[in-house]
């Protein structure tokens, strides 16, 4: 094998976990965005934590709470590429995503937004425990 056939050693090809992680992620925003407070539960950490862009923190009772009563309505949250650091049960995720949520009874606003996120496997499933929202000028 030449050299230039060889395998760049910095570039590594998605193993069975990235995917596998970019799927549940896609899947945790669906659940949100439907409301469907069984899955979003299933898929958070007890010791779940949310930073919004504005700076505020909400632990996972706080943010499923104000989701499932209408508090913050998700009316869409599609996120572009997933990019997925996995680190034997440690996960990081990073996208950009659009944003269209209502809050606080107020009209909703649509904005572009940096996330990423802290998953660990715990008793053998992925759950998300920390979430940074950073909006996109």
């Amino acid at each position: 094998m030449t050299a230039a056939t060889e395998p760049d050693a910095n570039e590594q090809e998605p193993d069975a976990n990235e995917h596998e992680l970019a799927a549940i992620e896609r899947d945790r925003l669906r659940a949100l965005v439907e409301v469907d407070m069984e899955r979003a539960a299933a898929l958070h950490a007890d010791d779940f934590q949310l930073v919004t862009p504005s700076g505020r923190v909400f632990d996972r009772q706080e943010y499923l709470g104000r989701i499932a009563c209408g508090v913050f309505d998700y009316v869409v949250w599609e996120p572009g590429e997933i990019v997925v650091r996995a680190y034997g049960d440690s996960a990081v995720l990073r996208y950009a995503a659009d944003l269209h949520i209502k809050a606080d009874g107020k009209p909703g606003i649509i904005v572009r937004t940096w996330h990423m996120d802290l998953y660990e496997r715990r008793q053998g499933r992925w759950q998300v425990v920390w979430s940074q929202a950073t909006q996109i000028d």
